[in-house]
């Protein structure tokens, strides 16, 4: 079982890596035994939300500076299990760019954050749950939509809107029959046991790939989430780590 220590100027954190996600563990011990981390800031502070870092160029940063593009000049591919490995609290999750650049998710090289979230009611996880669905729909259409660019393009064209019509509502009827095929997106027990009483951020299940957790240190990171911020999100005063590899 891999560990590593964050030490911060605000106390430890211990983070515990899961072995079901191998190619984000053994990068973060590679960097972390490397001492990649180590004068690099939690950048990125939302309170209630993520304290996020990795970014090689926060070290010694000056105040302004703009945060949050470095990394070590690759991605990992996603490792995804978002119905065992979530974003409870405490959770280490690898950042990453977005869909439309990065289709793929693959997670950045070296940032990372762990989840604060909140604690949620039953009730609301129902109803994030039908808008999961209602974006599973959506991305599926966007995509069968990209396919028939041309043909969209030239109905257009031809300012065809009746056969624009016809086509979107082609589209939604097939979206709607693959989202059905691909199954709702829905929280497992477990999830919905823990978002309803330890807290998280079930909105990015899915998304992103969870490597680890806290298994001490969880007051360090309300901590730091409670920390001043300014512009870009940024604590006022330094939050530094080094990061260590414990076993």
């Amino acid at each position: 079982m891999a560990k590593v220590k964050i030490s911060t100027t605000l106390g430890d954190i211990t983070v515990r890596l899961y072995d079901e996600t191998p190619l984000h563990r053994d990068n973060f011990l590679k960097l972390a035994s490397e001492g990649f981390f180590n004068g690099t800031l939690f950048h990125r502070v939302i309170k209630d939300f993520m304290i996020q870092g990795g970014d090689p160029e926060s070290k010694g940063a000056p105040a302004g500076k703009n945060l949050g593009s470095g990394g070590p000049g690759y991605n990992i591919p996603a490792e995804m299990q978002p119905a065992k490995l979530f974003h409870k609290r405490g959770a280490l999750s690898a950042a990453r760019l977005g869909d439309e650049v990065n289709p793929m998710k693959e997670s950045s090289g070296s940032q990372f954050y762990i989840v604060w979230g909140k604690v949620y009611k039953a009730a609301e996880l129902k109803q994030l749950e039908h808008q999961m669905k209602m974006q599973q729909e959506q991305n599926i259409f966007n995509a069968l939509a990209m396919e028939r660019r041309e043909e969209i393009m030239n109905l257009r064209r031809n300012r065809d809107r009746e056969g624009l019509m016809e086509l979107q509502d082609k589209l939604a009827k097939m979206a709607m029959e693959k989202s059905k095929e691909q199954g709702a997106p829905v929280f497992a027990e477990e999830q919905l046991n823990v978002y309803t009483t330890q807290g998280g951020t079930p909105f990015l299940d899915g998304g992103y790939t969870v490597f680890g957790e806290v298994e001490e240190g969880l007051d360090v990171v309300e901590a730091i989430q409670n920390v001043e911020t300014s512009m870009g999100d940024r604590p006022k005063s330094d939050v530094v780590m080094n990061v260590t590899v414990v076993e």
